[in-house]
């Protein structure tokens, strides 16, 4: 059994990558403990870059905000799941704000062995997921981390677009073959 942490980084509830993560969780919890984490639950300021965690007691961030809280969660998982809506080529600002303020010394101190990837897109061009793919990538390289695995579905736009697609059955056993 792991800990799996979902990286929600939609702001609008009961969307489309709401519903694909749900699903995924689903299967998931399974035969593991699962928490989602949602951007739109928590208020998290951009890194600035000052490096001051890197001098800081437990390599701390100064700013005081929520991340505080999630920090924990991530460093505690197994496998982290990042699932988002694709904005212009990327993942949502909110999500890279997250990813960004984990440009800390803390997170050689993780237990993550995995990371999966869960992307909506209104788009349906052949490229949409290419940028985000590269990133992951290099994430999984420079990490030495494990491909848990990838849902991309493409030309999901308004709210439900995704019920019905096959995309929520291979979400589900993916989430189940997560062990």
């Amino acid at each position: 059994m792991s800990k799996i942490v979902i990286l929600v980084g939609s702001i609008r509830k009961d969307g489309n990558t709401d519903l694909l993560t749900k699903v995924f969780a689903e299967g998931a919890r399974e035969n593991n403990e699962v928490e989602i984490i949602s951007v739109a639950d928590y208020h998290v300021n951009p890194c600035i870059g000052c490096n001051s965690c890197f001098e800081r007691e437990g390599h701390k961030c100064f700013q005081q905000d929520d991340m505080q809280k999630i920090y924990p969660k991530l460093a505690e998982a197994d496998v982290i799941v990042v699932a988002s809506p694709v904005y212009f080529y990327g993942i949502s600002a909110q999500l890279k704000a997250i990813i960004d303020r984990l440009h800390t010394p803390m997170r050689n101190e993780f237990q993550v062995k995995k990371l999966g990837l869960l992307l909506v897109a209104a788009a349906t061009l052949p490229t949409v997921f290419d940028s985000i793919k590269m990133q992951y990538q290099l994430i999984l390289d420079f990490f030495k981390l494990e491909d848990a695995g990838s849902i991309l579905v493409k030309g999901v736009k308004d709210i439900g677009d995704i019920k019905g697609n096959k995309a929520l059955e291979e979400a589900y056993d993916l989430g189940k073959s997560i062990i």
